[in-house]
């Protein structure tokens, strides 16, 4: 079943609606089973669709918000999106409690698509700016060298 590039792009667009409105059971729909996430994990979850719904769910209810998609682009069997991340952190995350911090954190995200489902994702994001407002890190640069 050969899919479309613009249909594979309506599949990304609806999997970033329907987290934005909690909806992790859709992930059952829109996910295959054996899906493989490719980014080291920075939540404790298994691997595969279960984990990912885990993840989400986590994620949900420490920083409810929404995914603001800046460009699509798809060839092929992938989906690259550019998007930014935009919550407020109202519950704990694993080691950090609720800040109540506005938080934003941009991201490259591509994802592959087989038989109508996600069944790969990459993605890079700017981690070292999202734990800066948690207040995890600074945002002055320490040196260790001496003064001249």
């Amino acid at each position: 079943m050969l899919i479309s590039a613009e249909e594979n792009k309506a599949l990304i667009r609806r999997f970033f609606e329907e987290i934005d409105k909690g909806n992790i059971e859709v992930l059952d729909e829109l996910v295959a089973e054996n899906f493989i996430d490719h980014v080291q994990p920075s939540l404790p979850v298994p691997p595969g669709r279960e984990g990912l719904k885990m993840a989400f769910k986590m994620l949900w209810d420490a920083t409810p918000g929404y995914h603001q998609i800046e460009d699509m682009i798809a060839e092929g069997d992938k989906v690259v999106t550019r998007l930014t991340g935009h919550g407020t952190h109202t519950g704990s995350t694993p080691g950090i409690a609720p800040t109540g911090n506005e938080l934003t954190l941009s991201a490259i995200v591509i994802h592959r698509i087989a038989n109508g489902k996600i069944v790969e994702h990459w993605a890079e994001k700017d981690m070292s700016a999202f734990m800066r407002q948690l207040g995890v890190t600074s945002t002055s640069a320490q040196s260790s060298r001496a003064a001249p």
